[in-house]
């Protein structure tokens, strides 16, 4: 059996030299190296700003969809959405595993994984799309995946549907971010707070800033404000057009007495909101970008623009402990579970 790299170079086709994610093509084929796991794998969750972009190109058509997603892995051997860069995650059966994991891994074949590795670095192979969820962003296949050795992933808990953990698992960076950035006493505001990871940011932020902070929830339309609000994840509520960086920075300047925010969590799914963010955030404060559509480039000439001292953060996926902290959120929360039971499960 052929050895490979912890990190998976030895799958990359085009550019050589290059990792993984960064890579143009890789090889998908699915005979494994000694230190690979094989999964079958069950459902795909795309990366929501991936997918949002995947639907306007498909016209919302299924079978568009479809075809989209199978050509962009054949042509790459992953799914890396080739406008966004951004992948997703998986749920599947581990089939095999190479022998120089023995000892390293407490997997076993049978195990139901999520992978907390991004579908853009992940060789994926689709035999067939089964069912397009475009509402939840999770597609049905059939077909195998290979998960790298530094590849991290859960196993599904007992006690939470599939569905259920693949939707929260997907984000699981963002609260887990939260609840390592955020302090007592902050005040937090969480752009796109009534979307998939912005509610569990609201609730750890909540958590974390006690009675003496405040946690400020912007969404995009009054119905999904009013779910979080009925939920009571936030202390303020605020309806405004993200991309507006303007109008933002006056409402946020309305309840905030003129302060403005610490920490700012960006979480939304489309372009153009990182001068909202910048804005909205005082200086020497902080904004943590989980949106996998933000421009960085956007982002830093936009504060030097404005004359704003920020510390601006990449939305690392990954922090220690991130699945069991979103986890434990739907164990805590009935309301909030009932809220993604409803709208992702």
């Amino acid at each position: 059996m052929k050895k490979g790299c912890p990190y998976g170079t030895h799958r990359v086709i085009e550019p050589k030299g290059v990792l993984p994610q960064p890579a143009l093509k890789i090889d998908n084929n699915m005979e494994i190296y000694d230190n690979e796991i094989l999964i079958d794998v069950q459902t795909l969750n795309i990366d929501s700003a991936s997918f949002t972009q995947i639907k306007e190109e498909a016209g919302g058509s299924l079978e568009k969809i479809k075809e989209i997603m199978m050509n962009i892995v054949n042509t790459r051997g992953k799914h890396q959405n080739p406008v966004t860069g951004s992948g997703g995650m998986l749920i599947g059966t581990v089939e095999k595993i190479g022998p120089a994991l023995e000892g390293k891994t407490n997997l076993k074949v049978g195990d139901k994984i999520a992978t907390l590795v991004s579908l853009s670095l992940t060789p994926l192979r689709i035999d067939e799309i089964l069912e397009v969820r475009k509402d939840i962003d999770q597609v049905d296949i059939k077909g195998k995946a290979i998960l790298f050795e530094s590849g991290i992933y859960a196993v599904i808990p007992n006690d939470i549907p599939e569905n259920l953990a693949l939707s929260v698992l997907d984000v699981a960076g963002a609260p887990a971010q939260t609840a390592k950035l955020v302090k007592p006493g902050d005040t937090v505001l969480v752009i796109g707070g009534a979307g998939k990871s912005g509610m569990l940011c609201l609730y750890e932020a909540k958590k974390r800033v006690g009675v003496t902070g405040k946690v400020i929830c912007l969404g995009h339309s009054q119905k999904s404000i009013e779910r979080v609000k009925q939920a009571g994840l936030a202390d303020y509520y605020i309806q405004a057009d993200a991309t507006n960086a303007t109008q933002v920075m006056e409402k946020i300047k309305e309840v905030t007495n003129g302060e403005m925010v610490d920490i700012t969590i960006n979480c939304v799914n489309v372009p153009n909101t990182e001068m909202a963010s910048i804005l909205a955030t005082k200086d020497d404060g902080l904004i943590y970008f989980f949106s996998m559509a933000t421009s960085f480039t956007k982002a830093a000439l936009g504060a030097e623009g404005v004359g704003k001292d920020v510390t601006m953060i990449i939305g690392n996926g990954y922090t220690k402990g991130h699945a069991e902290i979103a986890l434990q959120i739907m164990r805590e929360s009935e309301a909030l579970r009932k809220i993604y039971e409803e709208l992702y499960a």
